[in-house]
């Protein structure tokens, strides 16, 4: 865990420029054909001519055996304590949209789902549906209210949106619909606290409601909730580390994630090369850049190896550009393990590779897991990776006399 009142005594505003590379989902496992994962079967030339003057390693995200979400995930590459700072998927998604949540409003993050005729769950993400396809279903659901709670139901991306519940007295305190897995039904919204009582009830009659709605739109015949939530209190990084910081991201929640620790989310287009095109473009406006890439997650979720090894290629290639502009620092890692014979997220350590010019470089000649685990910065909690970010950019001054 990172001190944040250390690191708001010694840190310094300076012109060098900070750039997070988050892959997400990097790590892999490997292929039992190749005995290498997606990262070692990929060719990457700019990476591992970054790791040439480099140090690597391997970070564990929340801790050894642990398998992480994504917000706590991410929550931990910025610095912040996941297990401190606990952040509900819903309100990452509705921020990650501009939707304007109110004081007591409830979000939660849904997915369109497929179920059969017994009410299991055979596909969670109904085919990856277009986003069309979602806006228009959230239309069918557009002015429901259920005991004098107004409920707005938002697309967010292909089969994601959200459902914002906002009336009196509703908590956040209830568990999720969504069983992650197929092969089951979906489970009954419980309240996890006694004043939950009243959201548990009212998400309850909301699934019902939706089943009703949805039995003609198959392979969107079902709807799934998790992560309610209600909007918190962050310290932005800008305080924490007196940054000026951008985000560069596709994907609505990793844009409301970066908007509630305070960074400016910058407009971009829809391909991995857009994304580095719109950093180069704003490199001179801000001191740091969190830029994401989805792809490598969704095509290990979806157990495509070969796709997670193209978009590795394709992130590889884009370097190119980065590189020519010299950043002060570049880090390159994921929020988590999404290897694709797991088809999810799993509990493994992520590559790291720091590179600067203040680097003390380290043998490791690729970045690849299994070369990490020989690099200079061992194996080590994700969350000290923005401490050294900012030590490298020389942003942090000497502490104590």
């Amino acid at each position: 865990m990172v001190n944040f009142e250390l690191i708001r005594g010694i840190a310094q505003p300076s012109p060098s420029k900070i750039i997070l590379l988050v892959l997400d989902g990097l790590g892999g496992l490997p292929n039992p054909h190749t005995g290498r994962t997606e990262l070692e079967t990929a060719d990457t030339p700019n990476l591992d001519r970054l790791v040439a003057k480099g140090v690597c390693g391997l970070a564990d995200i929340v801790s050894p055996g642990i398998t992480p979400g994504s917000a706590p995930g991410h929550l931990a590459l910025f610095g912040y304590d996941p297990l401190g700072f606990i952040i509900g998927r819903g309100v990452l998604e509705a921020v990650g949209i501009d939707f304007s949540l109110e004081p007591g409003d409830v979000a939660a993050r849904g997915n369109f789902c497929t179920v059969d005729k017994t009410d299991l769950v055979t596909d969670r993400r109904a085919g990856r549906i277009s986003t069309d396809k979602c806006a228009e279903l959230c239309q069918l659901f557009d002015k429901i209210v259920i005991e004098n709670v107004r409920l707005f139901v938002c697309p967010v991306r292909e089969h994601r949106f959200i459902a914002v519940f906002r009336g009196e007295g509703l908590t956040s305190g209830v568990t999720d619909s969504d069983p992650q897995q197929i092969g089951v039904a979906p489970r009954t919204i419980t309240a996890l606290k006694p004043q939950a009582s009243r959201m548990a009830n009212i998400a309850n009659q909301f699934i019902a409601e939706a089943k009703k709605i949805l039995a003609k739109h198959y392979p969107a015949n079902m709807a799934l909730l998790r992560g309610f939530s209600e909007r918190p209190q962050l310290p932005t990084m800008g305080e924490i580390y007196k940054l000026k910081p951008a985000a560069i991201a596709l994907y609505p929640m990793y844009k409301g994630l970066a908007r509630l620790v305070g960074m400016e989310v910058l407009k971009t287009g829809t391909t991995i090369e857009d994304e580095f095109l719109t950093l180069k473009q704003n490199y001179a406006n801000y001191d740091f850049f969190f830029l994401h890439i989805k792809g490598t997650d969704s095509a290990g979720e979806d157990g495509n190896f070969e796709r997670k090894v193209r978009i590795i290629e394709e992130v590889d290639n884009a370097l190119s550009c980065l590189i020519g502009i010299e950043p002060d620092v570049i880090i390159v890692t994921g929020d988590h393990s999404t290897p694709a014979i797991l088809k999810g997220h799993s509990w493994h350590p992520v590559p790291v590779l720091l590179h600067s010019k203040w680097c003390r470089p380290d043998k490791v000649t690729e970045f690849s897991e299994q070369a990490c685990v020989s690099g200079g910065l061992g194996r080590f909690p994700a969350t000290q990776i923005m401490p050294l970010a900012m030590a490298h950019a020389l942003k942090l001054a000497k502490f104590g006399a």
